[in-house]
């Protein structure tokens, strides 16, 4: 059957990310020549590199520290940092595409991976990590998941960094203080952002997110609460977006915008609703792993706690997969050489393990996910939990669909938007969505069967 392939990749992305969390981006390098397809140079391992940080300004402070380690231990070597907001790093990747100037060293999430595969930009990394002191080093199941969204051809295009998880967390002093129970099933989530809201002092249950990112928190929302646990349907054809139970679920969900949550949450990135719940009186937040360390600066380790997503029908705990992100390597890079020695200093053991204990994350390092420090950083532990002791399904979102990104990104946020402010339905949403998704998939089906 045309859809066979389809459907072993699916499966073989969900058992990857059900075995581990889902990874997180780190970086990314221009050295000023090319576009997709060209085939650069190996270089003479020497001189200079350009590197883009896929999250900067988040992520600038621990890059600048492994670049200092880095050029210490190769002196003939300079890495130039570019910090790149994570909302922008897809358009200026996009436009280097197509104008020249992409990257030697970039950050390459499962989210992109297809898209840019597709345009001949990447070099496959496959021989280069099997002789390297990587080998054996790296988790297999994160490595298998960049695999799984790289576009069909089996090839390895990104290096994994991190492992990240949706996590919810909640502020254990205002709970108390109200008499709540751990929103630890939707329930008792909904009623907590009910009684911990008071638009008269500001205070408010919740935070949403509305503005760019909007969509995977959405997902992660609705099938959490129907409890479906496949993206697509038995046939491998058709998405389960517009699932009747799903578009309850996200009606109860965005519901929620302006009755429990601040009005300014429409346009809320990651960055901004981090922000606004680390400076007030929010009870409740949904992000990841990464953001962790940026609530135990603004808050401490008393006043809240990051626990895995609420329970659904059950009791069982339903998540879409995070990205999967990592370090790629560019075809038009005219000094790979230099830039490979990069990525493999930055995911060796004892930077690994600096980068993620920065991060709040989990290590693809195996030796380095050993480190003490994980133990003591709550979240990261209770995450990795809850993905190895059968209690979580992972619905694994189709990274390699090269219309994925789009999707997920321009084509819908603003929608989602318009569903906040009662200007669409959630099934006039969901509706648009499933059609351009199983023309994309229909497409996959095509291409690769």
């Amino acid at each position: 059957m045309k859809i066979s392939k389809s459907r072993n990749r699916h499966a073989v992305t969900a058992v990857a990310l059900g075995a581990v969390l889902a990874l997180t981006a780190t970086a990314c390098g221009d050295d000023g020549s090319g576009a997709g397809g060209d085939k650069g140079a190996e270089g003479s391992g020497k001189g200079k590199i350009v590197f883009w940080d896929n999250n900067g300004g988040v992520r600038t402070e621990i890059w600048k520290e492994i670049i200092a380690d880095f050029e210490k231990a190769h002196p003939d070597i300079d890495v130039e940092y570019v910090g790149i907001a994570s909302t922008e790093y897809q358009s200026k990747v996009d436009t280097a595409l197509q104008g020249g100037g992409l990257p030697d060293v970039g950050g390459v999430g499962s989210a992109m991976i297809a898209g840019f595969a597709a345009q001949g930009a990447l070099e496959p990394l496959d021989e280069r990590l099997a002789g390297s002191s990587l080998g054996g080093k790296l988790n297999k199941d994160m490595v298998e998941s960049l695999k799984a969204a790289g576009g069909g051809d089996d090839k390895l295009y990104s290096i994994p960094t991190s492992a990240n998880n949706g996590v919810l967390y909640y502020r254990t002093d205002l709970f108390e203080k109200a008499g709540l129970q751990e929103p630890t099933t939707w329930d008792r989530f909904y009623e907590a952002a009910d009684k911990l809201t008071n638009k008269g002092r500001n205070e408010f249950g919740y935070t949403i997110r509305g503005g760019a990112g909007s969509i995977a928190q959405a997902l992660d929302a609705m099938y959490g609460q129907s409890g479906i646990t496949s993206f697509w349907d038995s046939s491998g054809e058709k998405t389960t977006v517009d699932d009747p139970k799903n578009v309850a679920a996200l009606e109860k969900y965005a519901a929620l915008y302006k009755k429990v949550t601040p009005a300014a949450d429409l346009n809320n990135d990651f960055t901004k609703m981090v922000a606004q719940w680390d400076s007030g009186t929010i009870g409740m937040l949904n992000h990841n792993l990464g953001s962790y360390q940026d609530h135990v600066k603004a808050l401490g380790v008393d006043k809240f706690r990051g626990i895995p997503q609420p329970t659904g029908p059950g009791g069982k705990r339903v998540q879409v997969s995070n990205p999967v992100d990592g370090l790629g390597l560019f075809k038009s890079g005219k000094n790979k050489e230099a830039a490979w020695k990069f990525i493999e200093f930055a995911t060796s053991k004892a930077e690994n393990s600096k980068f993620n204990e920065a991060a709040g994350q989990v290590p693809s390092n195996t030796d380095a996910a050993q480190d003490a420090w994980i133990s003591k950083a709550e979240p990261t532990k209770l995450a990795a939990d809850a993905l190895s002791d059968g209690s979580t399904t992972i619905v694994q979102l189709p990274y390699y669909l090269p219309d994925w990104n789009t999707i997920s990104k321009a084509d819908n946020e603003p929608n989602f938007q318009k569903v906040l402010l009662g200007k669409m339905s959630a099934k006039e949403f969901l509706n648009t969505m499933a059609e351009q998704l199983n023309t994309a998939q229909e497409e996959w089906n095509q291409q690769h069967g």
